[in-house]
């Protein structure tokens, strides 16, 4: 019997019918509880040929927008910066468009309201798509840190600009020698120099989206991709490293081995309800943030919130999703950590169900839902 089978014996099923439902090839998962490893596994392939390994480096999307907040929370800490600054006072021409009153608060909680515009990411260069965001203005009657529309995308790299003002280092660097490798996620990273691509190319792993019923392979493991960070969007490794991330914000801000991360109160401010009952332009439903990270929401709904937790995470659960393919999440209630990365897109309806189903599962398997049904 697999290590999957053994400590969650529900999952893999679902899994696998996902699997024949064409949803995806495979999935990674870890789970762990007081900082003990439940699973650490994957199920499926990554191509026709090559089976899922637990450590593939897969993508997470916007599941790897916690790490860019936390680098951001890392400098306040620092006393480079406070969440209540304006941008333009360390990114002058971001006031440009009457941009002047956005705080980095407004960033991390999705309430700046930055008008969509198309970055460019990743043909265009790092100061291009900066200068773009910079110039464009805010959504029409845009009320800021009252109205919420999630960004994707733009305000992150403005995020990756503070960074890389501040720290005077490129923003992928800053993340990786600051949050992942001190917490041992040695194979996260958000971009792929051409010697780390040549090294790491059979881990790579590949994502599908659905065309017609179909999962076709994504450009997004090709170097081309890989070589500009997107603060956003672009970070990879191993469902496990993500899980160490989780369990660090658990532990208070500290490592496994005790160093300190963020500040135990920083983290508090980190996972706290900032953004309160509002609802989401862009998902059209109520949700709560806090700074970088989305606070369990689904109090405010019957059916499944977009990009939740389930029916039996508690109340102050908090983490983050990645589009059509991944979660990241963190339950204190249960001391749980739980972290799911499939590699097929198959539309938001058909994954925020297949997600939802899956995450249930965990809780069931682990006796945990009774006590927040």
């Amino acid at each position: 019997m697999s290590e999957l089978n053994q400590s969650l014996p529900g999952i893999e099923p679902l899994i696998r019918a996902g699997i024949e439902q064409k949803w995806h090839l495979g999935m990674q998962v870890y789970v762990s509880r007081r900082g003990e490893s439940v699973a650490n596994a994957a199920v499926g392939n990554d191509t026709p040929d090559a089976e899922l390994q637990p450590d593939t480096l897969t993508r997470w999307l916007s599941a790897g927008k916690p790490l860019t907040a936390a680098a951001i929370l890392k400098l306040s800490d620092a006393g480079a910066l406070s969440v209540h600054d304006p941008v333009c006072k360390h990114i002058p021409e971001f006031a440009d468009a009457e941009k002047q009153d956005v705080l980095v608060w407004h960033l991390l909680t999705h309430t700046a309201g930055l008008k969509p515009v198309v970055s460019g990411w990743p043909q265009a260069t790092w100061e291009e798509i900066v200068a773009k965001i910079c110039r464009a203005p805010l959504r029409p009657e845009w009320i800021l840190g009252s109205k919420g529309a999630y960004d994707p995308g733009n305000s992150w790299f403005i995020l990756g600009e503070l960074i890389q003002r501040l720290s005077g280092r490129p923003v992928d660097e800053f993340v990786k020698a600051e949050v992942c490798d001190p917490l041992g996620m040695s194979d996260a990273r958000m971009s792929f120099t051409s010697d780390e691509h040549a090294e790491h190319e059979s881990r790579i792993g590949l994502t599908y989206a659905e065309r017609d019923g179909e999962l076709v392979a994504t450009r997004s493991h090709l170097p081309e991709s890989l070589s500009v960070p997107a603060p956003g969007a672009s970070m990879r490794g191993p469902a496990a490293d993500l899980g160490r991330f989780y369990e660090m914000l658990l532990r208070g801000g500290r490592s496994e081995s005790g160093e300190v991360i963020l500040q135990e109160t920083t983290v508090r401010e980190m996972t706290k309800r900032w953004r309160v009952n509002t609802f989401d332009q862009t998902f059209c439903n109520v949700l709560d943030f806090g700074l970088g990270l989305i606070i369990n929401s689904q109090q405010y709904a019957k059916a499944p919130v977009p990009y939740g937790y389930g029916r039996y995470a508690s109340a102050e659960t908090f983490g983050h999703g990645g589009a059509q393919s991944s979660v990241g999440f963190a339950d204190p209630a249960h001391e749980l950590v739980v972290v799911l990365i499939a590699n097929g897109c198959p539309g938001e309806s058909v994954h925020q169900r297949r997600f939802h189903e899956l995450v249930n599962q965990i809780y069931v398997d682990l006796g945990l839902a009774e006590s927040n049904s």
